[in-house]
């Protein structure tokens, strides 16, 4: 998890056989990757530096999923609010801007709501209907500010949560329906999220790149 290589690294797959987009090859960003065309050099990623004291569970789960906030946070990096909220291909709604709010609302519900056992409704809204993480990442200023507000916010609770338990082995209580609800230990939460933010990553890959090309990191 720890290289340098993007998800489409490799895959062989270039961009002008898109038959379910529009846009022409000659609208297309060019395709980079490479050390001299990097997010950051390696002495500045915040993902690396000193290799971190791993020993323990977790410290070691901590580690893992500090590097795939960070990670997803990196594939954001200067970009505006219209690139934020620029959508994937037909028919998908994903978006880095929507990918950040559900990201919010994720580490909200398993934080606060089955961990923490507070009152902590959404902060997108949705319904059968309506899906506000994605629908509603639209580019304007405003609504990514409040993003990035919300997803470190709820980033600081978990962190702090975290540290403050006196073991993983505690248990946190959830109920998503009838044929599904229980308690469930701080660790498997953990490892959850880890699994969440990776399978994200691999979108936020893919977008960032449909963007401006820039892969890698």
């Amino acid at each position: 998890m720890l290289g340098g290589m993007s998800a489409t690294e490799g895959s062989g797959s270039g961009h002008g056989g898109d038959t379910q987009n529009s846009d022409s090859a000659d609208d297309l960003p060019t395709r980079k990757f490479g050390w001299s065309d990097m997010f950051l050099s390696p002495e500045d990623d915040p993902r690396f530096g000193e290799p971190p004291d791993l020993a323990g569970e977790r410290a070691t789960l901590v580690d893992y999923l500090r590097h795939y906030r960070l990670t997803l946070q990196l594939k954001c990096t200067d970009l505006d609010a219209e690139a934020m909220a620029r959508r994937s291909v037909p028919p998908s709604n994903l978006s880095l801007l929507g990918l950040m709010r559900h990201m919010a609302d994720v580490e909200r519900y398993w934080f606060r709501e089955v961990m923490a056992g507070q009152d902590a409704p959404r902060h997108y809204p949705r319904d059968s209907d309506d899906d506000d993480e994605f629908d509603g990442a639209v580019g304007d200023p405003e609504v990514v500010r409040q993003a990035w507000e919300n997803w470190r916010q709820e980033i600081a609770f978990a962190e702090q949560f975290v540290e403050e338990a006196k073991d993983l082995d505690i248990r946190g209580s959830y109920d998503q329906g009838p044929e599904n609800r229980g308690t469930i230990e701080l660790r498997e939460v953990m490892l959850h999220m880890i699994e969440e933010y990776a399978r994200h990553c691999g979108h936020a890959d893919l977008l960032r790149e449909r963007i401006d090309g820039r892969v890698g990191q």
